[in-house]
């Protein structure tokens, strides 16, 4: 047992990532917010400061981050200082000496249009997989439908990252007239007319969730990484299970989203930003969902992001800060 224990404290991971979330910039004094929080803006560039430090200090460094969303906050919109705020942030990533993946959240919306953010340095659908040459069958990368942001990516021949627009159903970021947002009112409104209660407590602006078009084109994939063996990472700004949070924080349609992904073997993991107090679930069909605790709610002695390193078995997330870390199995099978 002593042996098997420190054969796998000297295995060397196939590959690392970094994990941050909600930075949420903006040049304004720290407050408390709507939610009788309190917010370090003050401090959230110097928190991604030294996160990207931390990074790229180590060796090897981590292959690309995934930045769960809410980069800049709604005040700059207020302040007319969306753009700027946003390319104060952005000339913080360039330093990195890896790639950022970028997730929209509801504050990106806050800021900016869907027609602005595909323009901006926050589309990196860029980097998705063109086509997988090791396989006869081809797999596209990104999705054709250009009205939501989703891709994917596979850093290594077993794995593979799922980037997913939770704001495919929104309120947020189209033109009243725009006909998904009459579909993600009139699926609110639906909602609402066959529930009561407590079951739609969720059903709030800043949320969002997976529209019938995006579902369909994550089950294409999922169902290819099934048939290839691969393992899935997905993330997307909201949470989409409701262990794994600690407010209303939670997709509309999160039932539809678990009850896809639990029905193919390939999905390990769902990384999510949003609810700035974090969390963690190991559901039943063994998919961890790791709610990552935001940057923006972090003080100044403290900071909220994590690197993970993947191995055959396993991911372990090790976390700075606010951010817990921990080990994620993988179940047999996937």
């Amino acid at each position: 047992m002593e042996e098997a224990s420190q054969e796998r404290e000297n295995q060397k991971p196939y590959f690392s990532f970094g994990l941050i979330a909600d930075i949420q910039y903006a040049d304004r004094s720290n407050g408390i917010s709507c939610w009788r929080t309190m917010r370090y803006y003050q401090h959230s560039l110097l928190h991604l400061q030294q996160a990207i430090d931390e990074w790229n200090g180590q060796e090897p460094h981590p292959r690309f981050v995934l930045q769960l969303g809410d980069i800049i906050d709604k005040y700059n919109r207020g302040l007319g200082a969306s753009e700027k705020a946003l390319e104060m942030v952005l000339a913080e990533v360039r330093r990195a000496k890896m790639p950022f993946h970028h997730i929209w959240g509801n504050h990106e919306f806050y800021n900016f249009n869907r027609d602005f953010l595909r323009e901006s340095k926050l589309n990196t659908a860029w980097m998705q997989d063109r086509k997988q040459d090791d396989h006869k069958e081809s797999l596209d990368g990104k999705s054709t439908n250009v009205d939501y942001y989703a891709y994917h990516f596979s850093p290594h021949s077993k794995f593979r990252f799922i980037v997913v627009d939770t704001y495919d159903l929104s309120v947020l970021g189209r033109r009243p007239d725009d006909p998904q947002h009459l579909n993600s009112l009139h699926y609110v409104e639906s909602f609402i007319q066959n529930h009561s209660g407590s079951s739609t407590n969720h059903l709030l602006e800043f949320n969002g969730g997976i529209g019938a078009e995006q579902l369909s084109w994550l089950d294409e994939i999922l169902t290819y990484c099934d048939r290839h063996r691969e393992k899935v990472i997905m993330a997307g700004h909201i949470p989409i299970h409701p262990a794994a949070i600690r407010s209303h924080c939670l997709a509309w349609n999160y039932k539809d989203i678990l009850r896809l992904i639990q029905s193919h073997q390939s999905v390990v993991c769902y990384f999510a930003g949003h609810d700035h107090d974090g969390g963690y679930y190991w559901d039943s069909r063994g998919i961890h969902h790791v709610t990552m605790e935001g940057v923006i709610e972090s003080p100044p002695s403290s900071n909220a992001f994590g690197t993970v390193d993947v191995y055959e078995d396993r991911m372990v997330l090790r976390g700075k800060g606010r951010v817990k870390s921990r080990g994620l199995l993988f179940s047999d099978g996937r």
